[in-house]
């Protein structure tokens, strides 16, 4: 909708900067939106492009291998971190490397929570 507004505003004739202060945007939103539609159309200044999604870090298989790491206690600690868990992984040879941000990311889709294993939640 606001695109749109953007886009009607202009028409009447106000500038990027006046379009921008009754529509609480910046002035380089309102070029933007100009621009895809002169160079594209309606239909390209009213909706984004599909943007391609990234594939999963880890398969169905390396997940499960996490869970089960996930559900056993760590050497000498109550809990895991996910920096452990990262480490864990790749010392096992289940991936070559992956983040600690990876592993919090897998664990939150999957419902797990360092060190315990949430089930029917």
């Amino acid at each position: 909708m606001t695109r749109a507004r953007l886009l009607l505003l202009s028409d009447g004739g106000l500038l990027d900067r006046g379009v921008a202060e009754r529509q609480g945007v910046s002035p380089a939103t309102v070029a933007s939106i100009r621009r895809k539609y002169t160079q594209g159309g309606l239909e390209a200044a009213l909706y984004e492009k599909a943007r391609p999604k990234q594939p999963p870090k880890l398969n169905a298989e390396q997940t499960a291998i996490l869970i089960a790491e996930v559900c056993s206690a760590p050497d000498g600690r109550e809990t895991w971190t996910m920096q452990l868990l990262a480490d864990r992984l790749v010392t096992l040879g289940v991936v070559d490397s992956i983040s600690d941000e990876t592993v919090r990311r897998t664990l939150k889709k999957t419902r797990s929570n360092r060190g315990r294993f949430k089930v029917g939640v």
